[in-house]
């Protein structure tokens, strides 16, 4: 634990035991998670209350990612200057105040700025986080980080329960906002003593490091890449699908978006023993496979049973990828933890950065099935990548 915990903490580290700190960094997955489900369940109210078109809201959706990706570098700086503890502490108040500040928007150019700032908290918070997440998986000495995330999952489950039941109640969204934010406030008075202090340090690091990737973060950001794209179809479109093309009732709209988020929490939970069982290329393998079978299908069968089935898949599909390429380059023998991930992210972000919003043109001027037919590509094309790479072949799990 030495090589993990500073000598001379803000507590006593031999006090604290692994579950403890594993504990702390699955909270704040959680609550990060709840944050960006909020917001996701409630994006057809803000786009139905502003009196959004397609493309309208394709480009408001573009901002949040726009903000994730312009303060990447800075973000791998901070939290290896800083520590992924002061950072994350700090910055997961602010991510669920911004989410706060989201239901005042009256117009297009309120909401454009709240939702890059929020973009930017969000970067910043799951920098920090996986930072913290490396730490305990070194200790542990074994494969947890898909774990980690199936807590985001979860969460991310629970927040659009939480959505489905504020709209059944007609709650404002302001209401729905500030309980999450409250959540927020009680999960960092109760965890943020049992952070890691000091996080890993790569064996071979020398001299300063520069933001700039090699082949291997490479190869891990181009699987984060179209992992992330169609997360962000699943999250900032499902419900829209739902609505326009399955033409399911209003009630059960949030049916498709929950479906993918319980399912992508099951397959992150049972990821680290899939992971350990068959390696990590059979594993992203599959998880391409689940992903371009399930939107494909969404787009052939578009009625309620058989759509929402295929979500079901597509949240299996991509449970384990980007927990996977965050574990492989918290590893990198290089480069610390933090500039790994900021650099890994910058390429995988671009998904969210071109997915939603390339939704949202496609379906502007075609419709929403060619828009999910174009993503089913993206699991196909991971297929093809990692079973030619030889990278995944190099790291154990």
């Amino acid at each position: 634990m030495s090589n993990v915990i500073s000598d001379t903490p803000a507590h006593d580290p031999s006090t604290i035991s692994n579950k403890r700190y594993r504990l702390a960094v699955f909270s704040y997955f959680c609550c990060t998670g709840i944050t960006f489900a909020s917001w996701a369940s409630r994006i057809p109210t803000i786009k139905a209350d502003l009196g959004l078109s397609e493309g309208q809201l394709g480009t408001m959706l573009l901002m949040l990612p726009l903000g994730q990706l312009f303060t990447l570098p800075l973000s791998g700086k901070l939290v290896t200057r800083f520590g992924s503890a002061k950072v994350l502490s700090m910055m997961c108040l602010i991510y669920g105040s911004l989410l706060v500040s989201i239901s005042f928007a009256t117009s297009i150019y309120i909401l454009a700025p709240i939702l890059m700032a929020f973009g930017i908290a969000s970067n910043m918070c799951n920098i920090a986080v996986n930072t913290q997440a490396v730490g305990v998986e070194k200790l542990y000495g074994k494969s947890i980080m898909t774990t980690f995330h199936g807590g985001w999952s979860l969460a991310g489950f629970t927040g659009a329960l939480i959505g489905l039941i504020t709209l059944q109640f007609n709650l404002s969204t302001l209401t729905h906002f500030l309980f999450i934010l409250g959540i927020l406030i009680v999960n960092t008075l109760w965890n943020v003593r049992y952070l890691l202090p000091q996080d890993v340090q790569p064996e071979n690091q020398s001299g300063k490091e520069r933001f700039r990737p090699d082949r291997i973060l490479i190869q891990l950001g181009i699987i984060g890449f179209f992992s992330m794209a169609t997360e962000g179809a699943m999250f900032d479109w499902s419900g829209v699908y739902f609505q326009e093309i399955v033409n399911a009732p209003e009630k059960l709209i949030i049916l498709g978006y929950t479906a993918f988020m319980i399912m992508m929490a099951t397959g992150r939970f049972i990821g680290d023993f899939m992971v350990t069982r068959f390696g990590y290329k059979k594993v992203l393998m599959i998880s391409g496979s689940l992903m371009f079978i399930g939107m494909i299908s969404s787009v052939v069968f578009p009625n309620l049973v058989v759509a929402t089935i295929s979500f079901m898949l597509v949240g299996l599909g991509v449970a384990c990828c980007v927990p996977t390429v965050y574990s492989l380059a918290g590893k990198h023998p290089s480069i610390s933890p933090g500039m790994a991930l900021a650099l890994v992210s910058s390429i995988s972000f671009l998904g969210f950065l071109m997915g939603p919003p390339l939704i949202g043109y496609i379906a502007e001027l075609f419709n929403l099935s060619w828009s999910f037919t174009l993503f089913s590509l993206f699991g196909l094309a991971m297929v093809i990548i990692v079973g030619r790479s030889k990278v995944f072949n190099t790291f154990k799990s």
